[in-house]
């Protein structure tokens, strides 16, 4: 995934901008960039950040920047800010989405005159650069970045660093957020509004979907209205949202508090120690602690200081011996206790069934799981929140064609799954516990979740659950 971080200020911008883009980290672990403007141009650095943090990397550049504007982002896949020279004059930019018809674009790119694209190391080219080629399609920035909005099939939010200030866009669906805050000689605009409080700004406004807005140190100015209609991501809340930040007015931690609570209302089963998967986890068990009044405890612990990450780096195999590798045991929370665990979600199951395993192999009489959201069904098409090589990756996916007796499931078929009013449902939970070796399962409901949110089900994407564009 990714996410992104702008500054126009009245002085130097450059710390706040670091900052401010350091506390988007817990949203990609492989490139970070940074570009300021000031009277000489541009400057820009860009890292890679799987083996070392954001901070220790870029502390040499701000040494040596010096800017009233900038934009910086987080990303799991292309380097950017990019600078750009283009009609429309010289630019940085910075991009958080995905694209399902790049080949389309880059070959529609081709014939309207654009000769090339720089291939990456993948040998696939960077989605940031194709923006910024749509955009220059244009006569103007606006005209260009809301070109970018009909014709991306995925999503796209976008920030434009200009000598004059930062555009800012949406995308079209409000799939992702993007915020501007203001103190008192600066205005900043920022995917997490977690990065901003220990700044000094104070929220000013939630972009609608497909809005286009220009910020400088003086103020904002809407140069699009938003869309009417909005689809934003559900899982945000649920998994890889800051706690303290907040989305469409609802906090993060305060949502996964109510998901807990909505679960442990329907939920009867008797344990000793209600206990969250760490990080995100933790706070849907407390919920569901404070409503069932069973005890919450923390049977194992995160080692954060050398492995923050579960899905870091990029190969699933060390991505789960990590994930294994920092959980350190607390024996005496654990040892002939009945445990109910809460996670996020089940995507493989690879990583919730060896904590499971390693819960009995330290005592455990018991444990039951409680995911947070409802089985995935589907890969993400919009975000790139999940990494998986096809929808078989899914242990619900697996199971279900596994039932079917086919790889070739209807969509209807899978819709019939979702259900959790359905036999099927039922018997493709069953099958989860049994596989990962769970004492009892039961998902979260998809109306408990959008409880919990407690924005109009209208404007949540639940594509990943139910197929439901």
């Amino acid at each position: 995934m990714g996410g992104f971080f702008g500054v126009a200020s009245k002085k130097d911008c450059v710390v706040d901008l670091y900052f401010g883009v350091d506390y988007h980290t817990h949203l990609g672990a492989r490139r970070g960039g940074l570009a300021v403007c000031n009277e000489e141009g541009f400057e820009r650095a860009i890292h890679n950040i799987e083996n070392a943090p954001f901070r220790s990397k870029f502390s040499k550049d701000i040494d040596g920047f010096k800017g009233n504007i900038g934009i910086g982002s987080i990303s799991d896949t292309e380097p950017q800010p990019l600078l750009v020279n283009s009609h429309l004059g010289s630019f940085a930019i910075t991009t958080v989405g995905r694209i399902n018809n790049i080949e389309k674009l880059k070959e529609e790119c081709f014939s309207f005159g654009t000769t090339q694209f720089l291939e990456m190391s993948s040998g696939k080219i960077n989605a940031t650069e194709l923006i910024a080629a749509l955009v220059n399609q244009k006569d103007s920035i606006v005209e260009g970045l809301a070109h970018v909005q009909e014709v991306v099939e995925g999503s796209m939010s976008v920030l434009i660093m200009t000598k004059e200030g930062i555009y800012c866009s949406r995308d079209r669906w409000g799939r992702t957020p993007v915020v501007i805050a203001k103190k008192d000689d600066a205005y900043c605009v920022t995917f997490e509004t977690s990065a901003f409080m220990n700044l000094g700004y104070h929220h000013v406004k939630d972009l609608g979907p497909g809005e286009i807005v220009f910020i400088n140190s003086d103020g904002y100015e809407v140069l699009k209205e938003a869309n009417e209609e909005m689809r934003m991501c559900s899982f945000l809340w649920v998994y890889y949202g800051y706690p303290t930040s907040t989305y469409e007015g609802k906090n993060v931690e305060i949502m996964r508090y109510n998901c807990g609570k909505e679960m442990a209302k329907r939920d009867h089963v008797s344990v000793d120690i209600v206990a969250g998967v760490p990080d995100s986890g933790i706070a849907h068990a407390v919920g569901y602690a404070n409503e069932s009044g069973m005890t919450y405890a923390r049977p194992f612990i995160k080692y954060t200081p050398t492995w923050p990450r579960s899905f870091m780096p990029q190969n699933q195999v060390e991505r789960n011996l990590i994930a294994k590798m920092k959980l350190i045991p607390v024996q005496e929370l654990i040892k002939d206790q009945r445990l109910l665990l809460i996670d996020d979600s089940i995507v493989r199951g690879t990583q919730l069934g060896e904590t499971t395993e390693f819960l009995y192999e330290s005592g455990a009489k018991e444990v039951h799981v409680r995911p947070a959201c409802p089985p995935i069904m589907f890969g993400c098409k919009y975000l790139n929140f999940a990494r998986f090589k096809s929808e078989m990756d899914l242990i619900s996916r697996r199971i279900i064609c596994d039932f079917e007796g086919t790889d070739d499931v209807s969509l209807e078929t899978i819709q019939e799954y979702a259900d959790p009013d359905s036999e099927k449902y039922k018997k493709m939970v069953d099958e989860i516990c049994r596989q990962l070796n769970f004492t009892s399962l039961d998902f979260a409901r998809l109306d408990e979740l959008e409880r919990a949110i407690g924005v109009e089900p209208c404007k949540l994407c639940t594509y990943c659950w139910n197929g439901k564009e």
